[in-house]
């Protein structure tokens, strides 16, 4: 009997599923990825009400309690071992510590595992000596995955006060204001990591600043930039996912589904490409083409919310029951106080369980906090569907700012028009 467990949500990562790790010190195997929720073990709990239940205890040796993702000369393991090893006899225990908690962080990334991220924690807090640039970068990345970005601010603020060339720290600092919708302080990141001399990075915090912005082609053009100056599969992975995000916003289906698939063909490990395709192939129609490319993939929730959306759509019968893994999973997540999943929960409630009430409330908890265009979309079909559609007026106010050019978005807003953009943007139309 496998007890489930509350799994990475990387759609609430937003920019944070991002370009920060186009800067990695090392190749790895998918950069950063929309990761945001923390748990630091694993926690036995019922799902009625959300409230605690009895703890779980196995009554026969063969019952499966959890099945490790580590396969016999699995790379990532090696890696693990090495570094603890190095870790423990290291002379300098920070650096150390600092390269074993990167490598866990990047598996709570890559594999949709957020013990990696409680794992990257604790090396950190055992670490002794002075606290580098490095190490409060990485402390600073690990606070936004629990959604705490005005801790994380400080550590980006105390990482360049004593580097001020750490391009790391800049680089997650814009992504913090981007997901705050603060998009003339990210630009200031954009042109610290421009001076820096770092193409590839200052193009892709600049795409996504213009395009949050709703200057939709001038981003591509500065993401088709970026891309020209990656140099690793796992950068052009990612930006080809953003890439394909906007063409889809600017509703060219047919551009953001080749972008999808040149992604894809990098052979790159990602939640987060995974997710968006799910979402794109949810957006044009094809539930079918969902279960096929997602099957087995019930780890993460982001992956597991889109399986069980493609099968009740298609009426199948495992679809209930990964409604109800979903439902045990938020459940346990609201029993730990932890909160950074309300856009995916929203989602669950409005379109899995029926709730529209249920799924505004949670909306506009999340939109307080982040304001992405996905956040935005979730808080218009909440509030459109409780009748309510005033409950999401900062959603509107962002999109008549704006110009942003999403036609699904405008018209649940009630404004039938798309305003012409200063920067030269054209109105696109939507994916369906």
């Amino acid at each position: 009997m496998v007890k489930e467990r509350s799994r990475l949500t990387a759609r609430d990562c937003g920019a944070f599923a991002g370009f920060p790790g186009l800067l990695r010190r090392r190749p790895v195997a998918s950069p950063p990825a929309h990761a945001c929720l923390l748990a630091t073990a694993l926690v036995l709990l019922g799902a009625a009400g959300g409230l605690r239940a009895a703890p779980f205890v196995p009554t026969d040796d063969a019952q499966v309690l959890e099945r490790l993702p580590w396969r016999a000369g699995d790379a990532a393991a090696r890696d693990l071992a090495s570094l603890r090893a190095a870790a423990a006899s290291a002379s300098a225990p920070l650096a150390a510590a600092v390269q074993l908690a990167d490598r866990h962080f990047d598996l709570a990334l890559e594999r949709g595992d957020p013990r990696h991220a409680g794992y990257a924690e604790a090396a950190l807090a055992r670490a002794n000596g002075e606290r580098t640039a490095e190490w409060l970068t990485l402390r600073g990345a690990l606070r936004q995955y629990r959604h705490d970005f005005d801790g994380a601010l400080q550590d980006f603020e105390a990482a360049l006060a004593k580097d001020p060339g750490h391009a790391q720290a800049h680089a997650w600092r814009g992504a913090v204001h981007l997901v705050q919708a603060d998009t003339t302080r990210a630009r200031q990141e954009c042109e610290a990591l421009r001076r820096l001399d770092r193409p590839a990075l200052a193009g892709a915090c600049e795409g996504l600043a213009l395009a949050y912005s709703g200057q939709l082609d001038a981003g591509t053009r500065a993401l088709e930039q970026a891309l020209s100056a990656a140099s690793s599969a796992a950068q052009r992975s990612w930006l080809l996912t953003r890439l394909a995000e906007v063409a889809a916003w600017q509703g060219r289906a047919q551009q953001a589904e080749a972008r999808y698939r040149a992604a894809l063909a990098m052979g790159v490990e990602s939640v987060y490409l995974r997710t968006a395709w799910a979402d794109f192939l949810l957006d044009t129609g094809r539930p079918e083409a969902v279960l096929q490319e997602l099957a087995g993939q019930e780890a993460a929730d982001s992956l597991l919310l889109r399986l069980a959306e493609a099968g009740a759509v298609l009426k199948r019968p495992e679809a209930e029951r990964w409604r109800r893994t979903l439902q045990d999973r938020y459940a346990a997540a609201r029993a730990r106080g932890d909160t950074t999943h309300r856009a995916e929960e929203a989602r669950f409630e409005l379109r899995l369980r029926g709730s529209p009430p249920t799924a505004l409330r949670l909306a506009q908890e999340n939109y307080a906090v982040q304001r992405e265009p996905r956040d935005a979309r979730i808080l218009l079909e909440s509030a459109v569907a409780a009748g309510q559609r005033a409950a999401a007026q900062p959603a509107i106010d962002w999109l008549q700012r704006s110009g942003f050019e999403d036609r699904r978005m405008r018209e649940l807003a009630g404004l039938t028009a798309t305003p012409a953009p200063s920067t030269g943007s054209s109105p696109g139309h939507s994916a369906r």
